[in-house]
């Protein structure tokens, strides 16, 4: 038995790549060599933190292929998903400091290979968007909630695409990101310029149509406790860019309910735009309902933007979006998602004016145009590959912006893309 013990302690260590240890002189030092050879072998080992913090390693690869159609002319791009949805791994860590309270960290890691916020009717490949999106640390009250420091999301950040568990949040949630930067083809008066991307405008304020504060930012955050199905978070930073939001989940007779209501303000002079001087205000809301045994699922969502300074009195800006849909079991592979979508959006159009330098942006004139209306409208199919936690997905979108005095032209996209969990 002590022959099989020694043949079985040499193998693996010969698996290792680790030399054996000649028999140790028992009347001397005999653990000695064994723990050096020990620390030997763990030092050349990846290991899931140390002995007091964990560490978990997760994340996915993205890319979608993209056909367009702006009215003059067509293509197909190869893109990935942009900022928050493209390829990336994440660091996590979390470590026990008494019963109930822990600590830990977040270092997210993204790989935007082909920005999709920079891809033009001109331009295929945006330049990469390579970062670090989150690098925060937190301390976490089971009682008092959470505290986090650091490049984080705040309150407000995509609370909308959040509460989406239809499955369909890759494929479509109520930004264009897709063609951002394109032009919207039409007689602009010289100088005059817009793209999709602010058909519905944020005014600068990051994000797109719809999600305006939908970026991580150097904040402070609180989350508090889970409280009958409530939480509220707040947070502050950036040179007084803070937000609060309130959110709501809840499961009943074979529902299941979520629902967030937000609000932000920024007085960052380094966003620019028309609110230089002044306070961007951004409210949002949004409810999603699952019916869990017929699979049917619905989400209804409000954004209203306005500025404090306003000396040019533009006008407020209003998006709506609805989307619904149905989770199926057609096949063995996972969950079928057929859904439809549309956005509406008033008062938002934002023009800029190159004052006849193209190419320059520091003398660049931006204006918000009343009575412009945005809208698009879409549907396509999700479908999830369990095996392989795994989606792929088919989507068709129209888009449309009207602007006072200008004929402008539509833009149709098909989307094909996925995404693959690790």
């Amino acid at each position: 038995m002590r022959s099989l013990g020694a043949a079985a302690a040499l193998s693996v260590l010969a698996a290792a790549g680790v030399a054996p240890v000649r028999a140790a002189d028992l009347g001397g030092d005999c653990c000695a060599d064994l723990e050096e050879r020990i620390a030997e072998l763990e030092a050349t080992t990846a290991r899931k933190g140390n002995r007091k913090v964990s560490l978990t390693i997760a994340g996915w690869v993205s890319e979608q292929v993209l056909f367009w159609d702006d009215g003059e002319e067509s293509n197909v791009y190869v893109q990935s998903l942009g900022t928050a949805f493209a390829s990336n791994f994440n660091l996590t860590g979390q470590a026990q400091i008494s019963p109930g309270i822990t600590a830990g960290f977040v270092l997210h890691l993204e790989f935007d290979s082909n920005n999709v916020y920079t891809t033009t009717q001109d331009n295929p490949n945006g330049p990469p968007g390579d970062q670090v999106l989150y690098a925060n640390w937190f301390i976490k009250s089971e009682d008092l909630g959470k505290i986090s420091v650091g490049k984080i999301s705040p309150a407000d950040d995509s609370a909308v695409v959040a509460i989406d568990g239809s499955g369909t949040l890759a494929a479509a949630y109520w930004v264009a990101y897709d063609v951002f930067s394109f032009r919207v083809r039409g007689n602009f008066a010289p100088g005059d310029s817009l793209i999709w991307g602010n058909a519905i405008s944020c005014r600068g304020y990051g994000g797109g149509p719809g999600d305006c504060d939908g970026l991580p930012r150097n904040v402070v955050r609180y989350d508090s406790p889970v409280f009958a199905g409530f939480m509220v978070s707040a947070s502050w930073g950036e040179d007084d860019i803070w937000a609060v939001a309130g959110k709501y989940a809840a499961e009943f007779s074979g529902f299941k309910l979520a629902a967030v209501a937000t609000y932000s303000e920024t007085t960052d002079q380094a966003i620019g735009g028309p609110a230089v001087g002044g306070a961007l205000e951004y409210l949002q809301a949004s409810a999603f309902l699952h019916h869990v045994p017929s699979g049917l699922w619905g989400q209804v969502a409000w954004g209203h933007l306005d500025q404090s300074v306003n000396p040019d009195d533009f006008p407020e800006t209003d998006a709506y979006y609805v989307k619904s849909g149905v989770r199926l079991k057609v096949n063995s592979l996972g969950a079928t998602i057929p859904y439809g979508e549309y956005l509406y959006g008033t008062d938002g159009a934002l023009i800029v004016n190159d004052n006849g330098t193209a190419g320059n942006t520091a003398d660049d004139v931006t204006r918000v145009v009343e009575d412009s209306e945005s809208t698009f409208w879409g549907f396509g199919v999700v479908q999830e590959i369990d095996a392989a936690a795994m989606s792929i997905w088919l989507r068709y979108r129209s888009h449309d912006v009207d602007v006072p005095g200008v004929d402008t032209k539509g833009l149709d996209t098909v989307v094909f893309g996925g995404f693959i969990n690790f």
